[in-house]
């Protein structure tokens, strides 16, 4: 993307994820007072002086940790810290300068990017604290007194933001770009999925179930097009949701799916099937979105052949209740089939977002009609005057009929199939809304 790019850093728990939410005006990355929050780097555009740039958060950088998450959460970071334009740190008032505040402006120094160091919870309006003063020791010029909470300063800290970005490029539409969420229980490749993707490490994989916790959007071009994928947090039973953050983490994972205009549905393909697959799966298909089954780890499955048609057979009757969805068996380990996967996202997209005239729908409706007559009761037969679509995204048919308790849902599932049967709307759920009115006499 060319919008130039801010990269948010500090130690934990000096409010990153507060300011960064404020600064793009959404509660986007989960905000607790518990240190370790954001893992990955998440991503968002901020416009100030019509100019717009996109703000990075990222994970408190611990310099001397030797724990698995803490040394990916540094490295996330780093890598937050070269793709910037300009880096601000965030230092904490009330704390003072500590040991990793100096360590993270060294880091920062050597890095030769323009930095901002911004002292954050300066919360009192008027003069800052004389603790505030302390935080020239670091060598980064002139600190910005900041309440993230209130947003005292923040206009102040985007004007000197704005003095160290490069001239403004003409911006290319967007309006073409997909947005597809990658959604599934903890453990089945997402993260690896969008790292493959992507090409580099984009967000932090580790076999610990519950790695990644804010939805990550990840900009993608490639020959098939442009993307937006959004790495979401493992979704597991509510009974076992017992901490805050996954709590939080849950929330940030349905948000991503009703953004999205695509979902693809990962599922492990050593575990195979399970219920919560289909809750999750669930989700999508209640918010009308686009949606693939992709089985993902299909390199370590012992195979035969007869092994995908057999599992493909099983996971249509697992998924029967969204039997248009297309399934495909994938590796974000090796790279197998996800050109396929790409062609795929495009081609339910388009159905998604598919138009069908009211002439043609009518006359698909009496050709079904009259090969199966409506519904009976006590001698009123069930009239279908007309039918039209009112919107897409997904299709949704609106229905006139003279009695709405005659339609049945088994004859609004055949009518599906008919309209399915003829315009294809593949990987796409459908809506019928239908309206009673009195017969013309």
């Amino acid at each position: 993307m060319s919008k130039p790019v801010v990269a948010i850093v500090g130690r934990p728990n000096v409010g990153k994820s507060t300011l960064f939410n404020k600064l793009c005006g959404r509660r986007l990355s989960i905000v607790d007072d518990t240190p370790g929050v954001t893992r990955d780097r998440i991503f968002a555009d901020c416009e100030w002086c019509g100019r717009t740039m996109t703000l990075v958060d990222t994970g408190g950088i611990e310099p001397y940790s030797d724990d698995v998450i803490l040394s990916q959460m540094r490295r996330q970071a780093q890598l937050a810290i070269e793709s910037a334009d300009v880096a601000v740190l965030v230092c904490d008032v009330r704390s003072g300068v500590v040991a990793s505040d100096a360590e993270v402006a060294t880091m920062l120094q050597k890095s030769s990017k323009p930095v901002i160091l911004c002292v954050n919870k300066c919360d009192s309006i008027g003069e800052p604290p004389m603790e505030f003063y302390e935080f020239y020791n670091l060598g980064l010029g002139d600190p910005i007194a900041v309440s993230s909470v209130h947003g005292h300063g923040t206009g102040d800290l985007l004007d000197k933001i704005l003095s160290y970005l490069p001239e403004q490029n003409e911006e290319e539409g967007d309006d073409e770009t997909i947005k597809v969420a990658i959604i599934g229980k903890p453990n089945v490749g997402k993260s690896s999925l969008v790292n493959r993707i992507a090409g580099e490490e984009r967000s932090i994989v580790s076999d610990i179930a519950g790695t990644t916790r804010d939805a990550t959007d990840t900009f993608v071009e490639n020959e098939h097009g442009k993307y937006v994928l959004i790495d979401t947090a493992g979704l597991r039973r509510k009974s076992r949701v017992e901490d805050q953050i996954e709590k939080y983490s849950v929330i940030r994972a349905q948000m991503a799916v009703e953004r999205s205009t695509v979902c693809v549905i990962m599922i492990d393909a050593a575990e195979g099937f399970t219920e919560q697959d289909s809750k999750v799966a669930g989700i999508a298909h209640e918010m009308g979105k686009a949606c693939i089954i992709a089985v993902n780890k299909w390199d370590v499955v012992e195979k035969d052949g007869k092994t995908m048609d057999s599992y493909r057979k099983k996971l249509m009757n697992d998924f029967s209740f969204m039997s248009y969805a297309p399934i495909i068996f994938i590796s974000a380990k090796t790279g197998q089939r996800l050109d396929r996967l790409f062609e795929l996202i495009n081609f339910v997209n388009s159905q998604n977002a598919m138009r069908i005239s009211t002439g043609k729908l009518n006359s698909v409706l009496a050709d079904a009609t009259a090969r199966v007559q409506p519904p009976t009761d006590k001698g009123r037969r069930l009239k279908i005057y007309y039918m039209t679509q009112a919107s897409t995204r997904p299709p949704t048919f609106v229905c006139f009929v003279n009695r709405k308790d005659l339609f049945h849902y088994s004859y609004q599932r055949y009518l599906d199939n008919q309209i399915r049967e003829v315009f294809g709307l593949e990987g796409t759920p459908t809506r019928f809304v239908i309206h009673e009115r009195e017969e013309k006499k």
